[in-house]
């Protein structure tokens, strides 16, 4: 340890320190008498200090009066049948103020259900029937139907039979067919059995006789030529399938021809070699050019004409006839 200096024995250091501190008395002393009159003037300042309130965001409001009416919450914005209710929240638009919005519902209300359609049946109802359709224009009365005998036969009926017995046409008189309420009528029929000189027709035919010496002539100058022509051989007789039937059309309307001894159907013929050709939809190719020099060559002798390929009533036979019909005109298919 370093000596003790004795008190009263103070060496050069000790007297240079001091002649230091003598020096910075002066200036200290002035600090001191600074930093009083600081002091002095200074104010006095409490005991205790209050502790200041937290800083609130908001400043409190003061309370409403117990008696001031709350207002009723507004509604929740439910959604329209056509505007979907959606959980994305609204978005704020950048010129509008915001405004506090009270929650909606827990649940969203849900929009009225539509009623649910009903099923079709299982089975679908039939619907009405149509009520027949009335004709545009009534039919009038065909006015042969109104024709019975006379006393005494008009001259051209017994023109007619003339005619057919100088062709060698072997027939006889029939008693008048007249039916009122269907509206049949021929007056004057006779019954065909054969349609010339060794030319048969099978069965009995019961015509007017206009329409007997339209198919005799028919017989003697189309057919007889033609079969010999084709075959080689005469025709022996015809097959007929339809004369007189007292009836209307197939299909209803107007009376048939045949309801006047007016038509007569053939089914087929047959020559004295004994060949027979049928009518139909497909005949050999011979009978078929037989058959089709027939078609054509009664179309004029006769008004109408029918057969296979006119209609299904009319594939097995050939229909002709006398039908009246405007300015001569004929019907041929």
């Amino acid at each position: 340890m370093a000596a003790l200096t004795p008190p009263g024995s103070i060496g050069l250091a000790g007297l240079t320190r001091l002649a230091g501190l003598s020096r910075l008395a002066p200036p200290l002393a002035a600090v001191m008498l600074f930093a009083g009159a600081a002091l002095a003037k200074a104010p006095k300042l409490p005991e205790s200090v209050p502790v200041p309130e937290l800083n609130q965001s908001q400043p409190a409001q003061k309370a409403a009066p117990a008696d001031a009416p709350v207002p009723e919450p507004r509604p929740a914005d439910a959604p329209t049948p056509d505007q979907p209710a959606t959980d994305k929240p609204d978005q704020h638009r950048p010129d509008q103020h915001e405004e506090a919005r009270p929650e909606p519902p827990a649940v969203a209300p849900k929009p009225t259900e539509k009623p649910a359609e009903a099923e079709p049946p299982a089975t679908a109802p039939k619907p009405p029937d149509k009520p027949a359709q009335t004709q545009e224009k009534e039919i009038p009365p065909d006015p042969r139907s109104a024709s019975v005998p006379q006393e005494k036969m008009p001259e051209e009926e017994l023109a007619c039979r003339r005619r057919l017995k100088s062709m060698g046409v072997d027939f006889e008189e029939r008693k008048a067919e007249h039916d009122a309420t269907v509206g049949c009528s021929v007056p004057y029929p006779i019954a065909l059995k054969t349609l010339g000189k060794s030319l048969d027709i099978n069965p009995e035919t019961e015509l007017n006789c206009q329409m007997a010496e339209a198919a005799a002539r028919f017989a003697a100058d189309v057919i007889q030529p033609a079969a010999k022509a084709e075959f080689g051989a005469n025709l022996k007789s015809v097959g007929q399938a339809s004369a007189f039937v007292c009836r209307q059309r197939n299909g209803g309307g107007k009376l048939s021809e045949h309801a006047f001894g007016n038509a007569l159907d053939i089914a087929g013929f047959t020559l004295s070699d004994g060949k027979r050709i049928d009518i139909g939809p497909a005949p050999p190719e011979k009978d078929a050019k037989f058959l089709n020099v027939l078609r054509k060559a009664a179309c004029g002798p006769f008004k109408t004409v029918l057969g296979p390929g006119s209609d299904a009533d009319h594939s097995l036979h050939f229909h002709l006839d006398l039908a009246p019909r405007r300015n001569g005109g004929t019907f041929c298919q």
